[in-house]
């Protein structure tokens, strides 16, 4: 096995005395910093170099930290019973993974969301880095493999639903039966043949 391959899995052994003290020791430290914070270098090395992180200028990574648990709307004034108030359980149509995405994209936004992948969660709050790319920099430009996201189409990509994240929270990762009424998306398919 290669380094990676170690480092994946103490990501993944839920027993491993040495990563609970660690990400104890994370988890109180990003606590008391801000909700969006430009890092050096990802925290999870494996996962980021599998999702098209690249040590080289251009790259950016930022840690994005979400509230967990569902929204609360205000008390309605008007009559009604209990159960019908819609004041509790409402949760958002995508994932947490997603809205991160799309705060670091607003956050930096001249860069442009490339993936994103989770670092830890507490009692209330998730975190995720997301990997950003600049597409002006001439680095990512003469790069063959990457410079793909330089295209104008490819602005707002995170708003857009375009991220893995995204398209798995779609329903874009299967194909064939059962997934009839989910391309291009749910809306557009309830609007045809209108």
């Amino acid at each position: 096995m290669g380094l990676y391959a170690y480092v994946e899995k103490m990501w993944h052994d839920k027993d491993s005395k040495i990563m609970k003290k660690l990400s104890r020791e994370r988890r109180i430290k990003w606590r008391r910093q801000p909700a969006i914070v430009r890092i050096e270098k990802p925290t999870r090395i494996d996962r980021a170099r599998n999702l098209g992180y690249k040590a080289k200028q251009g790259v950016v990574i930022a840690r994005v930290r979400i509230r967990r648990g569902s929204r609360q709307k205000s008390r309605p004034t008007k009559g009604r019973r209990s159960k019908r108030m819609g004041t509790t359980k409402i949760t958002p149509g995508k994932s947490r993974q997603v809205i991160a995405e799309e705060k670091a994209e607003r956050r930096f936004p001249n860069l442009r969301v490339l993936n994103s992948y989770w670092v830890g969660a507490d009692g209330m709050y998730k975190w995720f880095e997301i990997i950003l790319i600049d597409p002006h920099h001439p680095v990512i430009q003469s790069d063959s493999k990457i410079d793909w996201i330089c295209d104008p189409a490819q602005k707002g990509r995170a708003a857009r639903g375009l991220t893995s994240a995204a398209k798995k929270s779609r329903g874009l990762h299967k194909k064939g039966l059962g997934t009839e009424k989910i391309r291009p998306s749910l809306a557009s398919h309830r609007h045809r043949g209108k």
